[in-house]
């Protein structure tokens, strides 16, 4: 029987882990060696990414991972949020600290970049939804600005492909992560060069692609000596951005199935085998974005737990302090849509007064405003539940299939109330779990990867085997009805 242990890196936008996976050749089990926050720091109206505590974190958990195994580290593998990028200098040396995409620089660029290129013949070309955050309008905020670290930028690492050069020293692109960008041709999956260069984004920036499951190189010797390593580790990109390993875990995802990575942002699409590039996918700018396997995540990007993220350190800023549990309680007590927002209005993107801005939503839209804190967590979750609802009808639309499951995954999986309201408001099951999708997912990977397991098909078989799920079934109520209808009306 084949065994072996393997490291996950998972970083998330509000938190990372490290995570050591036993594989004993039937399951994976996984335990959580160390966690952290990842908080963003604002200085001078910008907000950054606070890589270097967050590459402190990581050695930390690798350290951790290294003295909990039983036998040496078969596989070191690290997964990122997407879109964000770092900028080297010749020496291979940071530049800054990494722009935030919720910064304020990209207001305006998708405009400036559709005044270049139609916006056709930008969506033709990558296959990706408009997004203030996507790297292409990133980079091209900072052509508009001459931004100095362009002029001594040598290399742009995605953030999972930085970790991974920090770890081996190697500049790589990670396929999966590298499709968010917004600067991948989605046919041949390599760089729209032709594309940037019409827009002034200086191709010589980016860096060889690799796909799912590449083993990138053997980890640092300084890197190795610092975590108590007995040996040097294989580093692998499995897939890096972090929904594309969240998928990959995802048990019984069939043709007629939805998947919803909920976390942060809630990532809901389909698995398809190439992409779907047409003018109804483009007006309900869905995305084409890369998975393992040679595979297609067709998706569409949601607010998801944002709102209530934010929203808690709002009040925590009021000095009030809830739990997740107290919050959950205080919405299902909370009187049934009585206030509906959408999730993606650009209201929402920023950090701040969540709460604050959903009631000033509802003045607008003349709705009552959220007057209690169960009030405003109700109101979110009601309103991602219709928001999934109108994804799925969109992706129906887009592919002409019916879907008839929706999956949920990650930590927004634990969120019973928000799992009822989603069967009610889709009108399909939901079936939750694993919660540790993005973690086993890398780790299942990393299996393949090292031969010990064939194919992704067999992972996810064996994911099932290490996990517990639990059913939704939807109950039939004319309110959620009503309900979808008052929302699709914002959204027009």
């Amino acid at each position: 029987m084949s065994t072996a242990n393997f490291i996950a890196i998972d970083l998330g936008a509000s938190s990372g882990r490290v995570v050591l996976g036993r594989w004993n050749g039937k399951t994976f089990d996984l335990q959580v060696a160390h966690r952290f926050a990842n908080e963003p720091v604002g200085i001078m109206d910008h907000i950054y990414w606070d890589v270097l505590r967050l590459w402190f974190e990581v050695k930390k958990g690798i350290a951790a991972c290294v003295a909990a195994a039983d036998s040496p580290i078969s596989g070191i593998g690290v997964d990122a949020w997407g879109v964000d990028y770092a900028l080297l200098d010749r020496r291979g040396h940071l530049l800054g600290n990494p722009c935030h995409y919720r910064d304020n620089r990209t207001q305006g660029m998708i405009e400036r970049a559709c005044e270049v290129l139609p916006k056709q013949q930008i969506y033709q070309r990558t296959g990706i939804q408009f997004m203030p955050i996507n790297t292409l309008t990133q980079l091209l905020s900072m052509v508009e600005a001459r931004d100095p670290q362009l002029e001594h930028a040598a290399t742009l690492l995605m953030m999972p492909d930085l970790f991974h050069y920090w770890l081996t020293g190697e500049k790589i692109a990670e396929y999966t992560v590298a499709s968010t960008s917004q600067m991948l041709d989605a046919g041949s999956r390599a760089w729209a060069t032709g594309l940037l260069e019409i827009l002034a984004i200086p191709i010589s920036l980016l860096p060889r692609i690799v796909l799912p499951g590449t083993v990138l190189g053997k980890l640092r010797a300084e890197v190795t000596t610092e975590v108590g390593a007995s040996e040097a580790v294989p580093v692998i990109a499995g897939g890096s951005h972090d929904t594309a390993s969240a998928v990959a875990a995802i048990p019984e995802l069939d043709e007629q199935s939805v998947y919803l990575s909920s976390g942060t942002w809630s990532l809901m699409g389909v698995e398809i085998d190439k992409p779907v590039i047409s003018e109804e996918a483009l007006k309900l700018n869905v995305t084409n974005e890369g998975g393992v396997g040679g595979r297609i995540r067709l998706l569409k990007n949601v607010a998801g737990l944002w709102l209530l993220e934010e929203s808690r350190r709002q009040w925590r800023r009021e000095e009030k302090e809830y739990s997740w549990e107290e919050l959950i309680t205080l919405a299902a007590q909370a009187t049934p849509f009585r206030s509906i927002i959408d999730p993606d209005a650009v209201d929402f993107l920023g950090p701040g007064d969540i709460p604050g801005r959903i009631r000033a939503y509802c003045r607008r839209n003349n709705q009552p405003e959220p007057d209690s804190v169960g009030a405003v967590v109700r109101c979110c979750l009601e309103s991602l539940a219709l928001r999934y609802r109108w994804v799925v009808e969109a992706l129906e639309s887009v592919t002409g299939q019916a879907y008839s499951t929706v999956r949920v995954v990650g930590g927004g999986s634990k969120n019973r109330l928000l799992n009822q309201f989603t069967a009610d408001a889709c009108e399909r099951p939901v079936v939750a779990g694993p919660v540790e999708a993005t973690a086993l997912g890398n780790v299942m990977m990393q299996a393949v990867a090292t031969g010990l397991l064939p194919d992704l098909e067999t992972g996810r078989e064996a994911v099932a085997a290490s996990v517990v799920r639990q059913q939704f079934e939807p109950h039939p109520d004319s309110a959620w009805l009503a309900a979808y209808r008052k929302f699709c009306s914002l959204l027009t």
